[in-house]
């Protein structure tokens, strides 16, 4: 009897120990801004105001451009947690669309080079620090890494329970050539991820946005 009493006190010890799971939401947008995904910036427009009218209170959003070194808080264009008051999040959600507007207007030229792998470990680090339930990496580029000499991304990556999405994934002069390129940049970025510990998905068709994060 003692021994049934003791395992259930230390079983409710335990229980009341433990953190509640958040069911918030994370969301980080890498934009490529390399070559022609500057005239692209319309599409990645409407992405973000998609995420906008689905986010709620509580909920995290960041949006950052993938440049010639992305594991960098300068490539970070907008970032913002809402508040639990309705009223308070709208004006959130105004002043970060007006943010996001400001920096589409401003983008003439791209960057040089594209370190898809150093805005992802920047991803992971806002998501992690976020504490939200459900996390979400949107990669909105042609995947194709064009990094700057000297720099190193040949490593494993850790991206735990993070669902990483590739968004408007066009495809290179080179794919019409050998297709099988394309298909080898896909299978290569999905292996990464699952092998970093998250998940992987691919939305080229911008009419099925729902499918990019959960519905509350």
């Amino acid at each position: 009897m003692k021994k049934l009493i003791l395992t259930t006190l230390l079983a409710l010890g335990l229980t009341a120990c433990s953190e509640p799971q958040s069911n918030a939401r994370a969301v980080y947008l890498l934009l490529d801004t390399s070559g022609t995904y500057t005239a692209e910036m319309d599409k990645a427009q409407k992405i973000i105001n998609y995420l906008l009218a689905t986010l709620d209170s509580g909920d995290s959003i960041a949006i950052a451009r993938i440049d010639s070194g992305s594991f960098s808080e300068k490539d970070i264009i907008a970032r913002v947690t809402f508040d639990d008051r309705p009223s308070t999040a709208n004006q959130q959600k105004r002043a970060f669309k007006d943010q996001i507007d400001e920096f589409v207007t401003g983008t003439k030229r791209g960057s040089r080079h594209t370190d898809i792998t150093g805005g992802m470990l920047q991803a992971s680090e806002y998501l992690d620090e976020t504490g939200a339930g459900e996390k979400y990496v949107l990669i909105f580029s042609d995947l194709e890494e064009d990094l700057k000499k000297g720099h190193i991304r040949d490593f494993p990556i850790s991206l735990p329970d993070i669902h990483v999405v590739a968004l408007n994934v066009t495809k290179l002069r080179s794919d019409n050539i050998d297709p099988r390129d394309y298909m080898e940049r896909l299978g290569l970025w999905e292996k990464r991820v699952y092998q970093a510990g998250g998940t992987w998905d691919v939305i080229n068709d911008l009419e099925r946005m729902d499918r990019l994060i959960a519905q509350r």
